[in-house]
């Protein structure tokens, strides 16, 4: 996430910790997408630990999480930990974490009858300690836990003092569209009792915890400047731990509160650099409203980690570069370098073109760009400031990680297109690079972007530099790799476009097409390359070749389409042609897909198109794709022989309506390179006419006409017939535009087409006459109006 500041420098945030921070649990659920994964070959968390991994570069709020649920669970398994080391031998680890926290899964519906009593048994046993008289928890739990032990009784004493606080503390799991009220804790009796605890005890362990305990109630008080003045009293005497940090970011959140951002703003960068696990609150709450407290925070800064923590919270926001370049002249070792360098070179590599072509203008189809040309554009785009940083750190080596630095040098410097440097310093981080699954892949995936990268032309030797990281990108790693952290994604699908402009370059037309597939747009518009014969044919042979060199096997093998795809495809062309016998032969060709059943019975003709309603149907028999060819075929060869002309016509009327996109059997053409939709604008210009021309069932109904021989079956063809010129007549009106709103609002919805006029004229003594105006609206108005 980038927040922009205003006044060119911050962005008052009014997020206060605890204050107005709240609960920002809308549309919370889990990790969310982020696209950088998919956008980017430099993988962050090889780099930074991983308390920063929310504030990485970031499509969302936080990065990998969306939005910081984690209010009432952050340090739970550290209470639970510190907890258990000091009953050892006292309580059990599950009776521990039982009084603890209870149920750690949220409470989205209220259910009682199974609800955890953990905080009603604390009391009661507290209950039992005041009053010295047993109840029914003291003999439950008695049986399980030493209840006269001194430690046993201090934990439950101590829960019961906390529990009390809690009831403001802990805030509910539920994400609301209104504004979170902030609770108080007014009993000041009850806060006054906890800090005189806290005075009286000697036991450092509890010490500690009723020192928190006592900040946390006067936080959540309505008299907040006393938990300034007691951190202010005791901070000297209390050890500098987690408990310390989080009584800080109380301290901070109070002076916010007053307007004190200076002060706020300081002290959220020592608990950001102090406390990891608070990482993500002290970054969201730091809030400078202008340049001038910005300015106060870092004179209140008393040592340059102090300065650092101040900057690293501000590259988050601002200017990652700025940031490193202070930090790395106040402390070298910081660790906030690493993740302020991810987010700097993640940020620039969201300028660069991956896509080997650019916008062709208004109306106009984009541009392919060349090898050559994509390098040009995107070599321009790399930033030399933070490119002449990267290498000044690199080069001195004494930072925390030296191998980030060189990594992130020698990526950058393939960017730039000095790829012999790039390799020097991929070899430099070999020296310092942990020994990690994640850090050797992120190398290896560097070093093979820089290697491709090299190429101008392929040929037999280069080709061979790339081989084995191509199947390893391809293949190995999708089958093999589990973690979700390293991105290669990105690499794998850049690689693909890149050899197949090369390809494209040499005119091997379907080595491009393998390597860089046209795959379907947003509206998934199936696969232009194959409207052309020959690149289709072109395809067969290549995928049908026995003897393919090792990245022919390899492109193949990514190639998401097969013979039996491209058979399919041609069985459903041949069909639409009418070349029923040749469409039987691909469609034997083409494995399962001969078996897949038809939703509707693809020979029944509707007075309305409602292919809901004609699967919902009852059917005698459901017919396979092959099922139905071959019995178009025959009945094909019975209407050559004159036998049954009328049904046999009629019959095939319907079947061509029927896998047409106004019929019951779309599913018949709805195919990888056909494309899928239900409008006719999901798919390209050529499947589109195809899938809406009726000529050939209009034809055949034409057949069924002159062949009927009773009033009741030519006013059933002549209406069916009247169906395919309206569907010509919105073809002709609509198709002729890129989209449907485009079209002009003549206010036309249909006209009376010759269907319609002679059905009405010449039939209207039918029955089906009557079933048409019953189930067709159009006809039904425009009978109407001529009365």
């Amino acid at each position: 996430m980038r927040r922009i500041f205003l006044s060119k420098l911050f962005l008052g945030f009014s997020a206060a910790f605890l204050f107005a921070y709240g609960i920002i649990y809308a549309c919370a659920g889990g990790d969310d997408w982020d696209f950088f994964g998919y956008n980017s070959n430099f993988t962050p968390e090889t780099f930074a630990d991983k308390s920063y991994s929310p504030l990485f570069l970031s499509g969302g709020i936080f990065y990998g999480i969306g939005y910081d649920t984690q209010h009432n669970s952050r340090f739970n398994a550290a209470i639970k930990s510190d907890w258990a080391a000091y009953l050892k031998g006292k309580i059990d680890t599950t009776t521990v974490n039982y009084f603890l926290i209870g149920d750690e899964k949220p409470d989205y519906y209220s259910d009682n009858k199974n609800k955890i009593k953990n905080k009603e048994e604390i009391t009661d046993l507290h209950v039992y300690y005041k009053a010295k008289k047993e109840n029914a928890s003291s003999l439950k739990w008695g049986k399980k836990m030493p209840l006269k032990e001194e430690k046993v009784k201090n934990f439950v004493e101590f829960l019961y003092l906390a529990q009390k606080i809690e009831t403001v503390s802990i805030s509910e799991d539920h994400w609301s569209y209104d504004p979170v009220v902030a609770k108080t804790f007014n009993d000041a009796k009850m806060i006054q009792s906890i800090e005189n605890v806290y005075n009286t005890l000697s036991d450092p362990f509890l010490k500690n915890r009723y020192w928190f305990l006592t900040m946390k109630a006067r936080f959540y008080s309505n008299n907040k400047q006393k938990a300034i003045e007691f951190f202010n009293k005791t901070e000297s005497s209390v050890p500098k731990n987690t408990l310390y940090y989080r009584a800080l970011s109380y301290v901070a959140g109070i002076n916010h509160k007053q307007g004190k951002y200076a002060v706020s703003n300081y002290l959220y960068a020592q608990v950001f650099d102090k406390c990891p696990e608070l990482r993500v609150v002290t970054a969201y709450s730091f809030a400078p409203k202008n340049e001038t407290d910005w300015n106060k925070a870092l004179t209140m800064a008393k040592t340059n980690k102090e300065k650092a923590a101040l900057w690293a919270i501000h590259g988050y926001y601002k200017d990652e570069k700025q940031a490193i370049e202070k930090i790395y002249e106040l402390d070298p070792k910081s660790e906030h370098l690493n993740y302020l360098a991810t987010r700097l070179v993640n940020g620039l590599e969201q300028s660069i073109n991956n896509s080997f072509q650019k916008d062709g203008g208004e109306n106009q189809p984009v541009k392919k760009l060349t090898v050559a040309e994509n390098k040009t554009e995107n070599q321009a785009k790399v930033d030399k400031k933070a490119l002449d940083l990267m290498a000044k750190i690199s080069a001195a080596g004494n930072t925390d990680r030296p191998y980030l630095w060189d990594l992130s040098l020698g990526y950058l410097q393939t960017l730039k297109g000095d790829y012999a440097n790039a390799d020097k310093n991929f070899d430099k981080a070999v020296k310092t690079l942990p020994k990690t699954e994640l850090a050797g892949m992120q190398l290896r995936l560097l070093r093979f972007v820089n290697n491709l990268s090299k190429i101008d032309k392929l040929t037999d030797k280069n080709e061979k530099t790339i081989l084995a990281d191509l199947n390893w990108l391809y293949y190995e790693l999708p089958k093999n790799y589990k973690g979700q952290e390293f991105r290669y994604q990105n690499a794998s699908s850049w690689s693909r476009s890149y050899l197949s402009t090369l390809y494209r370059e040499k005119g091997n037309l379907v080595m491009a097409e393998i390597f860089g597939e046209s795959r379907y747009s947003y509206w998934n518009d199936g696969n232009a390359f194959y409207d052309d014969e020959k690149n289709l044919q072109g395809i067969k042979t290549f995928l049908s070749k026995s003897n393919k060199t090792e990245i022919e096997n390899i492109g193949a093998g990514i190639y998401s389409l097969k013979l039996k795809d491209i058979n399919n495809f041609q069985a459903v062309q041949a069909t639409f042609k009418n070349k029923i016998p040749e469409a039987i032969e691909f469609l034997k060709q083409t494995d399962s897909v001969q078996n897949s059943k038809f939703l509707g019975n693809p020979f029944n003709g509707s007075i309305k198109d409602c292919h809901d309603c004609d699967h919902a149907a009852y059917q005698k028999r459901k017919y396979t794709q092959m099922d139905f060819l071959n019995t178009i075929k025959e009945m094909q060869d019975k209407l050559a022989k004159n036998e049954d002309v009328y049904t046999n016509s009629l019959l095939l009327g319907n079947a061509f309506y029927n896998i047409s996109h106004f019929g019951n059997g779309r599913t018949f053409y709805e195919i990888t390179i056909v494309g899928y939709g239900s409008s006719p604008y999901s798919f390209r210009d050529s499947m589109k006419k195809m899938i809406t021309d009726c000529s050939v069932s209009k034809m055949y109904y034409q057949k069924a006409l002159q062949a009927a021989s009773t009033k009741e079956q030519k006013a059933k063809c002549v209406y069916l017939i009247s169906k395919c010129e309206r569907n010509e007549y919105y073809n002709t009106k609509y198709n002729s535009v890129r989209y449907w709103w485009d079209a002009n609002d003549d206010k036309v919805n249909f006209i009376a087409w010759n269907g319609f006029k002679t059905l009405q004229k010449e039939y209207s003594d039918t029955k089906y006459y009557q079933d048409v105006i019953a189930e067709c609206g159009y006809f039904n108005t425009y009978v109407t109006q001529l009365k």
